[in-house]
């Protein structure tokens, strides 16, 4: 196994991964998840939606988009107290790090230093920050940086290929340009994509290039099951084959080593066996708690009991600092 971090892939070579036999795959991600973090150690996020609904985005998946009938609610950017109270709740449940969503194309330079407000707040918790506002500019990206914020999230959702299937009204270079303004700020980027959404095979090898042949990857790498909600365009899509879940998983591990893979949206449907498979194949984070911004997520107990079954123990500390992008490295 070579352990060196790459920033070349093919496409071609991303589907003769994902064309492995099943177990060789999983044997090969399995490798090179020990070589960069302790196999049974799993970080664990709280996700918030601080400004829910009426985005003028026309995203297929997403029931805050203005553009769809959903039985969805519009409302305002949450007061900061009621924030800092979800994470303390949070951080006693045993998240280390809070994320908060707001349904926004791109912020305001008001609700931006809103937002400051609450990292900084979260921040004197003890807690890691990650906030998705929609797109920034270089200055803001500047802006949450010296409010204290670790990671933004903005995910490439699918591939360049695929992406005008799903959302009309933001360009996927305008994906990648926020993706430099956070990087060139010095903010651990966070940025995945969505699967089950009607792509095909070629389609997700694509966005898996795109991810790691970025000039660095992604800190974070969240990977979501599709979560159809009625009055969406995607509502009614073919499932996607759990085992090709776990095939995404298993060659975003190999891809990117040295990064967390992380099960996000889409857990709640997801059995015990199915998650199990993901964490063998390199998922070494998740999103916890009951919510996840607009959708339901998998239950507190349920996800504990399953930790207690696997022997996986969840972070403790702490870790701001960017991961280093070298050869094999362990992290914990």
């Amino acid at each position: 196994m070579n352990p060196e971090i790459r920033h070349d892939w093919s496409q071609d070579e991303v589907l003769a991964l994902l064309d492995l036999p099943f177990n060789d795959l999983l044997y090969r991600a399995q490798e090179t998840h020990r070589a960069h973090f302790d196999p049974n150690r799993v970080q664990v996020s709280t996700l918030l939606s601080i400004k829910t609904g009426a985005c003028p985005e026309d995203c297929g998946y997403c029931s805050q988009s203005a553009h769809h009938e959903t039985t969805l609610e519009r409302e305002r950017l949450l007061p900061l107290e009621e924030v800092l109270a979800a994470a303390r709740a949070a951080k006693e449940q045993g998240a280390t790090r809070f994320c908060m969503g707001a349904a926004w194309r791109n912020p305001t330079d008001r609700n931006l230093e809103t937002v400051a407000e609450m990292v900084r707040g979260v921040k004197a918790l003890g807690m890691e920050t990650c906030v998705t506002l929609g797109m920034l500019d270089r200055e803001q990206a500047q802006r949450l940086k010296a409010a204290g914020l670790d990671y933004y999230n903005h995910n490439l959702d699918t591939s360049p290929e695929f992406y005008g299937e799903v959302i009309t009204t933001r360009t996927y270079q305008e994906r990648l340009d926020t993706l430099d303004h956070v990087r060139e700020a010095g903010l651990n980027v966070c940025s995945g994509g969505i699967l089950g959404m009607g792509e095909s095979r070629r389609d997700r090898a694509s966005m898996l290039c795109q991810l790691a042949n970025l000039p660095s990857h992604p800190e974070s790498v969240p990977i979501n099951l599709l979560v159809q909600v009625e009055g969406t365009p995607l509502y009614g899509v073919e499932k996607l084959d759990p085992l090709e879940f776990v095939r995404t998983i298993a060659t975003a591990r190999i891809m990117m080593p040295a990064s967390y893979v992380r099960l996000s949206a889409g857990r709640q449907e997801m059995s015990d066996e199915m998650q199990v498979l993901c964490f063998f194949a390199g998922a070494n984070s998740l999103f916890y708690g009951d919510r996840l911004l607009t959708t339901d997520n998998a239950e507190t107990d349920r996800d504990l009991q399953l930790f207690r079954r696997l022997g996986l123990r969840m972070e403790q500390h702490v870790q701001t600092e960017k991961p280093p992008q070298g050869r094999a490295c362990h992290r914990v």
